[in-house]
C-alpha cells in the first residue's frame, strides 16, 4: 500500500467520521428537545 493510497482512504475515513459525528450531535439534540417539550406538555 503506498502512501497515496493511505492518504485517500484517511481523508474519506474522516469525512465520514465527521458526517457521523454531526449526525449524532443532532440527532441528540432533536431528540432531548422533544423530550424536554413533551415533558413541559405532559408533565
Amino acid at each position: 500500500m503506498s502512501d497515496d493510497d493511505t492518504n485517500v482512504y484517511s481523508e474519506t475515513r474522516q469525512r465520514r467520521i465527521k458526517i457521523v459525528a454531526w449526525v449524532v450531535i443532532v440527532s441528540l439534540i432533536l431528540v432531548g428537545g422533544g423530550a424536554t417539550v413533551l415533558a413541559l406538555l405532559f408533565g
